[in-house]
């Protein structure tokens, strides 16, 4: 028989082999299929297990609840919108970022100053949710950014280069070599987003931490992209 169940506190694909592993050591379990980007476990058993025995069968970071179910028949539309309300929450960080950096200069416009207020605060707000589990972010982070996988050191001070760069940016300082690390940090990242994207991962986007449970989409290129481009276009000379 095959049942359903949600898999709450996986960040990476390191988590899900954890839970895949763990569930498959639990006598009367046959087959396990876990989703990281779905948060959920198929799992097909020779006989009834309750929920408490496999409880006790995962480490106490993960939480597994009976799944409700769904419509096996939903459109791709249905799909589409469902990816949009989990990206919600970036749209609105992203929404209020630019109108308060507009708002700033609203008396006496001026664009290029509004895309520096625009760069800090987009570092300040997304390192603010990356602090809220530094641990979690640096799992996540490291299954696709070239640099951290390589480096694990980077992984735990990107959240603090974000910090600094944000400060740079909102009070001015070494404008032009916080420009260059944006170009540096982002075009990193970009790389391993880009591969995801092109090898379709079902990962967590470790953009604003893992407090925000956000899929990996084209929104984490487009965001990395706006950024790029802003820092290029701030380089070159007025």
């Amino acid at each position: 028989m095959k049942q359903t169940y949600t898999i709450q506190g996986m960040t990476c694909n390191g988590c899900r082999a954890s839970v895949e592993r763990e569930l498959k050591a639990i006598s009367g379990i046959q087959e396990v299929e876990v989703s990281l980007e779905k948060e959920e476990a198929i799992l097909t058993t020779a006989s009834s297990i309750s929920l408490s025995e496999l409880q006790q069968g995962l480490s106490e970071k993960y939480t597994i609840t009976k799944k409700e179910e769904t419509n096996v028949f939903a459109t791709s539309e249905e799909v589409q919108t469902s990816k949009w309300v989990q990206l919600r929450p970036l749209f609105l960080i992203f929404g209020y970022i630019t109108v308060a950096s507009m708002a700033m200069h609203y008396k006496e416009w001026n664009g290029r100053e509004a895309m520096l207020d625009f760069m800090g605060l987009f570092y300040i707000v997304f390192s603010f949710f990356k602090f809220l589990d530094l641990k979690g972010f640096v799992m996540s982070f490291r299954m696709y950014d070239p640099l951290a996988k390589r480096v694990g050191i980077y992984g735990w001070i990107y959240p603090f280069i974000e910090l600094a760069l944000g400060i740079f940016f909102l009070v001015r300082i070494e404008i032009p070599v916080a420009l260059v690390a944006t170009l540096i940090i982002l075009g990193i990242t970009t790389i391993g987003v880009t591969r995801s994207l092109l090898n379709k991962q079902e990962i967590q986007c470790a953009c604003l931490g893992t407090a925000l449970k956000l899929p990996m989409t084209e929104a984490t290129f487009i965001e990395n992209a706006i950024m790029i481009v802003m820092a290029i276009t701030m380089l070159i000379p007025a």
